[in-house]
């Protein structure tokens, strides 16, 4: 298990209201985060219809083309 070497920040009444972690350990966070939401994406779409290599060429130019217009 990561060990989270954090830091609780209080208010004036004592109430937690934040919290602190090294740079390192918020990077390492941030990449498991990233790969689960990565996994669970391609979860999702393993039934869907694979595209050929011009078809994906195809779609990804329209893509483009639709976000710059």
């Amino acid at each position: 298990m990561l060990k989270i070497h954090k830091k609780i920040l209080l208010d004036e009444k004592q109430k937690p209201v934040a919290v602190q972690i090294p740079i390192e350990e918020f990077d390492l966070l941030e990449e498991l985060i990233e790969n689960h939401g990565l996994s669970k994406l391609m979860d999702e779409v393993k039934e869907d219809k694979r595209l050929s290599v011009t078809e994906a060429k195809s779609y990804y130019q329209a893509l483009k083309h639709n976000v710059e217009d």
